[in-house]
């Protein structure tokens, strides 16, 4: 190999053989890139995988387990590292079969390169570029500078490539600078369409052989020490799983009738046959009406995940649609709606990958205010008038607001029981058990969860971004924050702090007869009525004693206890369903895909599927952590925030607490309404007499002429946040008050 001018090709999240613009460019003969040798490398990143599986026992780890900034969770969890893992090696046998391979190195990627640098400069091989493609994110641009330094230093070309995982390609939005960018997804969307006509052609496969060389093996430097890389796809499953396996203490027993709605493998190859399925089976065209299923592998594309790591893009799932829709190839005939054009389905499909898009364009323009608490708008609320920002709670002491309510302590306490899916809300534990047991949830249900989080209970909503990034299997940076912002009412929602889920509602409406939360949550499954099922606390002492759940945590003291009276219809009062900024009155409104949560929708990982947000196909992402973890602070990483983002916001004291719930708002400055300020007895309003939630005795609600009473009346007549929870001393009138605050039930 004395002649021989290697071109080290570094893999992060495209890991695809087709459509895949630089293994394209290498294996045509007319590229005339000049390279005789390829050597295509995985690295497993120190920053985001816990490498201490690669350590022989008896060696340390010299890269410390990674962790988030505020949470203290693992960067990676067992479900996406075992997805990651068998994504390489898919990946690995298709180079095999084509004549090339793939190098599996673990560390950072600058002494992942220097060290394949040098080697193979000692056996006289000349290494004449090195490639990367480009991705979103502090950490992966930083990688990518570090890289490109070592490369300079070295006197060896640098190139970055264009990520093309996406649906449009960025030379095709019409947007030359990203502050033109609308912060409005439906706005974007109409200056993009026709979707269907927008999509680059995708890349075949390269033929067997065109690809250079190979280096041979001897002439390839070994992996540093101290760690060992190994032989087969399942030692390197295993290898990545080990060190995260245990993430929470204490986790519950797979529930007897639950069933995983994510039970599929990673890689290119399974990517390629779950469109298939779509396609045959009509997931594709009854997609509209299946997105918002809980249950099963059917009710969404599942696509999100591979998605993620680059297995498929965006573009192939569009042009495998094209050719259904238009009946050119014969594979999917016989398909339901075959040759008949583009659909329901098929059109909200494209929406969504259109929404991960966005999600990616969005985090391209705000760069690190992705990972800041007061988000890409940097303040709580867009209400009229309201410029501060908001007092997230926190576990953390050292960053806490003064007089925070409740304490640190118990906000960690909290954290544990949301994580743990033991909060007393029936569809939120049910999604975080499933999370916890899949690393999977539905698109609706990360809705839900991080509405729960953020606007009922006000917690820092990076704690849910956080853990969702450690559990879900299909997490993707930029849609899983860009969703949880989305949620929480910092990010790019027109609605922002009004837009409110009502987990009691979203449960009747979308698991009408309880069998997502009976499967998950077992301890519920035996009670007949759904308002039971939904939150245990409201069955009958009867029930509760057959049930074994007197004395349940989840019973004697739910987080956050919502009156629900399905028959209760509010008040015909004609309403504003929230107040905008002071400026242009027409702005654009949102359609349901720009709802939070996954890849499914957009969330956490805005994908068809589930990992962001509400991308049609696309699910979210998000998470949460232990009670000692929870105090941790930020350090060490570009993906936090420290206490100056936390906005100074001052909070009433309440002087009575009931039965130890924690979250008792009357008081809180919150939403401001607009008429005169009505108050009462129990706790006070501070700052501005803004809609008291739940104080205990009186509480204003300023705005709309009404005067709410003591936690009577509620979010459209209907969601009452009580106090008066099981056990209480309090009684509360359930009069209807229309709120100025939307909710989406």
């Amino acid at each position: 190999m004395t002649q021989s001018k290697v071109v080290i090709y570094v893999l992060r999240r495209e890991l695809r053989l087709s459509d895949n613009p630089i293994f394209h460019h290498l294996a045509n003969p007319d590229s005339n890139h000049g390279f005789s040798h390829l050597l295509p490398v995985y690295v497993f990143p120190a920053q985001q995988i816990d490498l201490s599986g690669f350590v022989p026992e008896g060696s340390e780890n010299p890269h410390p387990a990674p962790k988030s900034a505020v949470g203290g969770y693992a960067r990676c969890g067992p479900y996406r590292a075992k997805f990651l893992a068998e994504s390489v090696w898919d990946l690995k046998t298709s180079l095999q079969s084509n004549g090339s391979d793939l190098l599996v190195r673990v560390g950072t990627y600058k002494d992942a390169v220097k060290s394949l640098v040098e080697g193979l400069k000692a056996k006289e091989c000349q290494v004449g570029a090195v490639w990367m493609t480009s991705h979103e994110g502090s950490e992966e641009k930083s990688d990518e500078k570090d890289v490109a330094s070592f490369c300079a230093s070295s006197g060896i070309d640098f190139k970055l490539w264009d990520d093309e995982k996406y649906f449009i390609n960025d030379r095709d939005t019409g947007i030359t600078d990203l502050n033109d960018l609308p912060d409005i997804f439906t706005t974007y969307r109409k200056q993009i369409e026709p979707l269907r006509e927008k999509a680059r052609k995708t890349l075949p496969v390269p033929e067997k052989g065109a690809l250079p060389a190979y280096p041979d093996t001897d002439m390839i430097p070994s992996q540093q020490a101290p760690f060992r890389i190994p032989d087969t796809c399942e030692e390197l499953v295993e290898t990545v799983v080990r060190p995260v396996k245990n993430f929470l203490k204490n986790l519950p027993e797979f529930p007897e009738k639950a069933e995983s709605s994510h039970p599929f493998k990673g890689g290119e190859t399974l990517a390629q046959k779950r469109i298939d399925h779509l396609m045959m089976s009509g997931g594709m065209k009854s997609y509209k009406d299946t997105r918002n299923g809980l249950l099963g592998p059917e009710f969404s594309t599942k696509l999100s995940a591979y998605l993620a790591q680059g297995c498929v893009t965006a573009r192939q799932i569009h042009h495998a649609l094209v050719a259904y829709e238009d009946g050119s190839d014969t594979k999917y005939q016989g398909a339901d709606g075959f040759g008949e054009g583009d659909n329901q389905g098929t059109e909200t499909v494209r929406i969504e990958l259109l929404w991960r898009d966005y999600m990616r364009l969005c985090h391209q323009k705000y760069g690190d205010k992705l990972f800041r608490i007061e988000g890409f708008n940097g303040k709580h609320t867009d209400y009229e008038g309201e410029d501060k920002k908001h007092g997230w709670k926190t576990a953390n002491t050292s960053i806490a607001l003064p007089g925070q309510e409740p304490d640190p302590e118990k906000v960690s306490a909290i954290l544990a029981r949301f994580n743990a899916g033991t909060t007393g809300m029936g569809l939120i534990d049910a999604s975080q058990r499933e999370l916890l047991h899949t690393g999977y949830t539905s698109n609706r249900a990360r809705q839900n969860v991080a509405s729960f989080l953020a606007k009922h209970l006000e917690i820092d909503w990076r704690y849910g971004a956080e853990w969702y990034e450690m559990l879900l299997v299909d997490y993707d940076v930029s849609s899983n924050w860009a969703n949880w912002q989305y949620v929480a009412g910092v990010g790019n929602d027109p609605r922002g702090a009004a837009r409110i889920f009502n987990p009691v509602k979203q449960a009747f409406d979308y698991d009408k007869d309880g069998a997502y939360v009976r499967a998950w949550v077992p301890e519920v499954a035996d009670f007949e009525n759904l308002e039971n099922v939904f939150q245990a606390w409201t069955a009958s002492k009867e029930d509760l004693k057959t049930a074994g759940l007197e004395d349940n945590v989840m019973v004697t003291d739910p987080i956050k206890p919502i009156k629900f009276n399905l028959d209760h219809k509010p008040s015909k009062v004609k309403k504003r369903p929230f107040f905008r900024k002071r400026g242009p009155k027409n702005r654009e409104s949102h359609g349901s895909a720009e709802s939070t949560g996954s890849s499914e929708g957009h969330s956490g990982s805005g994908s068809p599927d589930g990992s962001g947000g509400s991308n049609a196909g696309a699910e979210s992402n998000g998470a949460a952590g232990g009670t000692d973890q929870a105090q941790q602070t930020s350090q060490g990483s570009s993906r936090s925030q420290s206490s100056s983002n936390h906005g100074g916001r001052s909070h009433s004291h309440h002087h009575n607490h009931h039965n130890n719930h924690y979250f008792h708002r009357g008081g809180n400055d919150y939403f401001r309404g607009r008429g005169g300020r009505g108050g009462g007895g129990g706790g006070h309003s501070s700052s501005q007499g803004y809609y008291s939630f739940g104080g205990n005795g009186g509480g204003g609600y300023r705005g709309g002429g009404g005067v709410r009473g003591g936690g009577g009346g509620g979010f459209r007549g209907r969601y009452a946040p009580p106090n008066g929870a099981p056990g209480g001393h309090h009684h509360h009138s359930e009069q209807q008050v229309t709120s100025q605050v939307q909710t989406d039930a």
